[in-house]
């Protein structure tokens, strides 16, 4: 084996945000800059010789020239295997089952999630620890801080090695293992939920459809929902995965999973409507004619735990993302467990469930999971619902409003404007933290702020702490707003506007969220001067 050292230049771009490090497509194509990156990750965590690595991604575009690369250099960095989902593929979920059921050092997903993709589009690439999660903030921040000071990386001259043929293979004196990219996952599911509750009710006629986006999760959805729960296989659509997506944004939300959402809210619509996005991480749950918020998707799966096999000891805990509704608080009161509430990013997820804190956790942002990997993951989602259905025999939309009947309703809704200009969004942002001291006591119609802030969370396991997660206004009434930009876009700036209001009265549970919200939409309008300051009517999308 060659192992070959080239002189790199370090970039000064390559910080990864919330979940990784993600760029346009000819950003990474440039010589030495994928490279750059990995080797830094290499140094970083300083595997032992002979170690074993996962590798897998979501099938977009420049996905299997990445992997080739990182095969190589893993060859050259002294890694003894390399676990390689066929073809290329592992949806990031199934890439954290792999790294826990083998007990790997780690492994390297690359995916910009829910990012458009093809040539002119998205890519990413992270780092997984041995928990099978993100890496932690740590291992990111050293992770950057090596790549600006890189200035070789190792890799090795070989032939590409064949990625779509199950078996193993040498590369130089490392054993490449192409592994099945649905099995290992499917069994995981199996053992969670009730397969033969599931599959006697769409024996019985229930019917559901579930829209992959051409993205990761068309071969899971077939393999479990036709071939394992006998589904027909019109249930599954969009089911072949596409390194363009089929020039769709593969995000699960009422905009962009409109064919879908037109099927459910059609005539004849099915009984459940479900979709994932790019890398299977997130999940939209649909009823007939009805949207199931991701916040009280959250809330309702805590509520209804004990009837999943895989969770009938109960839950030690629950935790949301700050912006995610309090749907959850009020099921974690009710059951005596607690709630805990991190900054955005699944990473946070990971401690308290390593811990043994948290059974259940969930983000507004359409991702949900628990601790039976360290990502959240849609088609678990999915699978988790239809489980909850079959065994209460009632519609999505009647567990939902029971749920509301019961709990009250958190009435929520996320604004997104993306593709904001950068400065005008960190504008915004500066305009709000300067207005934290004279906002408290402030009235605004009906609302008197309570507090304003920039949250912040010190990890109840580690005690690290972490500051700027977000800026809340938070009313007296316990209604909120809250804005942040987002880390997960590749051009401009995304900001989100979080509203929340509580309703305990089931007279009005049947409100519009948006009619319901009104007025905190417009002081979240009053308060950042967005229509001035970006010129910007509407939201990109509404959730």
């Amino acid at each position: 084996m060659q192992v070959q050292t080239i002189a790199t230049s370090a970039f000064t771009d390559q910080k990864p945000g919330t979940s990784g490090l993600r760029k346009r497509v000819p950003v990474f194509q440039q010589a030495h800059y994928l490279e750059n990156f990995v080797q830094s990750i290499f140094d970083t965590i300083a595997a032992p010789a002979g170690a074993t690595l996962v590798v897998g991604g979501d099938g977009r575009y420049y996905n299997r020239e990445a992997i080739q690369i990182i095969l190589k250099m893993a060859a050259a960095n002294g890694f003894g295997r390399v676990l390689v989902g066929q073809g290329g593929i592992l949806s990031t979920p199934a890439a954290s089952c792999v790294i826990r059921k083998y007990q790997t050092f780690g492994g390297i997903i690359l995916s910009a999630s829910h990012n458009p993709g093809g040539p002119e589009g998205d890519f990413g690439i992270k780092y997984n620890g041995n928990n099978g999660g993100p890496a932690t903030e740590t291992v990111t921040e050293a992770i950057f801080a090596r790549s600006k000071q890189i200035d070789t990386y190792r890799i090795i001259e070989a032939a590409d090695v064949a990625l779509d043929t199950l078996g193993e293979s040498q590369l130089g004196g490392m054993t490449v293992s192409i592994i099945d990219s649905v099995a290992d996952y499917a069994e995981l599911m199996e053992s969670l939920f009730d397969f033969d509750a599931i599959q006697a009710m769409l024996a019985g006629g229930f019917r559901i459809k579930f829209d992959a986006m051409h993205a990761v999760t068309g071969p899971y959805a077939r393999e479990i929902l036709v071939n394992r729960l006998g589904a027909p296989a019109d249930s599954v659509m969009n089911a072949v995965p596409l390194p363009d997506f089929g020039n769709g944004h593969p995000d699960p939300n009422l905009t962009y999973a409109h064919e879908l959402v037109e099927i459910v809210y059609g005539d004849n619509a099915p009984d459940f409507g479900a979709a994932s996005d790019g890398d299977g991480d997130r999940n939209m749950i649909l009823g007939k004619g009805f949207f199931v918020t991701p916040s009280d998707s959250l809330a309702l799966l805590a509520a209804n735990a004990t009837l999943a096999p895989g969770y009938r000891q109960g839950l030690a805990g629950i935790a949301r993302s700050m912006p995610t509704s309090a749907a959850a608080d009020r099921v974690a009161e009710a059951l005596g467990i607690p709630c805990y509430e991190t900054p955005t990013g699944w990473k946070f997820f990971g401690n308290l469930m390593d811990a043994g804190k948290v059974t259940l956790c969930g983000e507004e942002s359409f991702g949900t999971g628990s601790n039976h990997v360290r990502e959240k993951d849609g088609l678990w989602a999915v699978l988790f619902w239809l489980n909850v259905v079959a065994a209460r025999k009632q519609s999505v939309e009647a567990i939902v409003r029971e749920h509301w009947a019961k709990f009250g309703r958190n009435v929520y809704s996320r604004h997104d404007y993306e593709g904001l200009p950068t400065d005008a969004a960190n504008g915004i942002m500066v305009l709000l933290k300067a207005g934290f001291a004279t906002l408290s006591g402030k009235q605004f119609g009906s609302y008197t702020v309570k507090l304003a802030d920039d949250f912040s969370y010190t990890d109840p396991v580690d005690g690290s702490v972490s500051t700027g997660q977000g800026v809340r206004i938070l009313f007296e009434d316990g209604s909120r707003i809250v804005f942040r930009l987002s880390g997960t876009g590749t051009e401009g700036a995304t900001l989100r506007i979080y509203l929340e209001s509580f309703e305990p009265d089931v007279g009005k549970h049947h409100l519009d969220a948006q009619d319901a919200l009104a007025e905190l939409i417009g002081i979240a309008l009053q308060l950042t001067e967005l229509r001035q300051r970006t010129g910007r009517e509407a939201p990109t999308v509404i959730t």
